[in-house]
């Protein structure tokens, strides 16, 4: 220990976690809203972070590799009787050390972040995922500590550096998937879906590789002669070919596996039931009274639905379209970037937009004029453009907005049942994907 205290003064290895900390917490907090959903969309993030955090690791290591060289104290210890591996067995442990506390120190930040807000802590895949991106840290250390001491020269750790980034970069996004998901610490990492994590056996053959890249660094660091140094790439080559054995076939399982308990509903317990998805629990409070206005006006219609639910359909790059549910209305729940609910003045317009009819994307007949009109009319609110208002909403035709307020204003000057009555017929021709042109202008039949 007190070998490692001196390693720790005078070695790469603090001055390599300070910057992995400073690196991997700015990087975090520049962007809180990537992650602020969860305990696992932050593992996430920082593994993708990992793009930065790596390479500098392994230009760390390789930066401290070179310290004999630098030096000039490569002949005197070889003629110590201690064994090499001996000597670098403390610069070995105290990188490894340092780049773990380092990893775990950037983990602690984004907790501080999201604890009083993530109510679903998925602990055993957050420690898993925790657990392999740490360990990628060390591999990378201990790669660059074998590097720098084979190629000793001042060029070496900003090479890798620039290196290590595009290494991977490129892995991530490079196919065959099964074998970026093998090699790429930050493959699987890229928030796709509220409700992704890391299949296991993912987690597990990348821990492989890293496990014997970090062997092959070690080999390299410890090595005296050349045949060792040439037999030092036999445990990567030979993880890589494990882990990729391993790895599940379906390529969601890769790319975005959904965690099916933080997509299970949680619902109130008194009615009108609102539901939302299990890693969202925590805003159900927050968007309950909103949602229940939307139902409320929804009311005004005959056979209108009362339940609202989070629309959980969203998987990766693919919407899973489930058969309609009668009286079930499903709305988008967005996040802020303190962890609570993102615009919550949207909540009564996602419930009354669609007239209560589940979206079908199939459907080519719509007519947003119309439906505006209609679900402005309901709220008791003029129409309003959706830019500035829905999140994502830059442009926008403005002769919608113009022609909804003339629909609505003409909704306005009727008796309540003609208006109703109007209404209706165009929920009906929504929900048959009919054509809705002219039906709030003229009495319905």
């Amino acid at each position: 220990m007190g070998v490692m205290g001196i390693e720790l003064r005078r070695s790469a290895a603090l001055g390599a976690a300070v910057i992995t900390v400073v690196v991997g917490v700015g990087s975090l907090y520049v962007a809180t809203g990537r992650w602020s959903t969860g305990w696992m969309a932050l593992a996430l993030a920082i593994r993708e972070y990992l793009l930065l955090m790596w390479p500098l690791a392994l230009a760390a290591g390789a930066w401290q590799g070179r310290r004999e060289h630098r030096a000039k104290v490569g002949e005197l210890f070889a003629t110590t009787a201690r064994p090499r591996t001996a000597r670098m067995l403390p610069v070995l442990g105290t990188m490894a050390l340092t780049l773990v506390v380092a990893y775990l120190v950037v983990t602690a930040a984004g907790i501080a972040w999201i604890v009083n807000t993530a109510s679903y802590v998925p602990l055993p895949n957050f420690v898993v995922v925790t657990a392999v991106g740490a360990l990628s840290l060390v591999a990378a250390g201990w790669l660059g500590l074998g590097i720098g001491r084979l190629l000793p020269a001042l060029v070496t750790a900003p090479a890798l550096a620039v290196g290590g980034v595009l290494l991977v970069f490129f892995s991530t996004v490079s196919t065959p998937e099964r074998l970026a998901a093998a090699i790429s610490p930050a493959h699987g990492s890229g928030g796709f879906h509220e409700y992704q994590t890391i299949d296991n056996r993912v987690s597990g053959a990348l821990a492989i590789s890293m496990i014997t890249l970090a062997v092959t660094g070690l080999l390299l660091f410890v090595a005296d002669g050349w045949r060792l140094r040439a037999m030092a790439v036999l445990p990567v080559l030979l993880g890589v070919g494990v882990a990729t054995t391993i790895l599940p076939t379906d390529r969601d399982v890769l790319t975005w596996p959904v965690d099916p308990v933080a997509r299970e509903l949680v619902c109130t317990d008194d009615t009108p039931t609102v539901c939302v998805s299990r890693v969202h629990a925590n805003v159900l409070d927050t968007i309950t009274p909103r949602a229940r206005e939307g139902l409320a006006a929804l009311a005004k219609l005959p056979d209108s639905p009362t339940v609202v639910h989070e629309d959980t359909r969203t998987i990766g790059y693919r919407q899973e379209q489930p058969a309609a549910r009668d009286g079930v209305v499903t709305i988008e729940v967005r996040i802020d970037k303190r962890g609570r609910l993102a615009h919550p003045d949207l909540v009564v317009l996602d419930v009354v937009r669609g007239l209560g009819v589940p979206y079908d994307y199939d459907c080519q007949n719509r007519n947003e004029t119309v439906e505006r009109a209609a679900a402005y009319w309901l709220m008791g609110r003029e129409p309003r453009s959706d830019v500035g208002l829905v999140p994502g909403m830059i442009e926008e035709d403005p002769a919608i907005t113009t022609g909804a307020k003339t629909l609505w204003q003409g909704l306005r000057a009727l008796p309540e049942a003609e208006a109703v009555a109007r209404v209706t017929a165009v929920r009906d021709a929504v929900r048959a994907c009919r054509d809705s042109e002219g039906l709030l202008s003229r009495s319905a039949r």
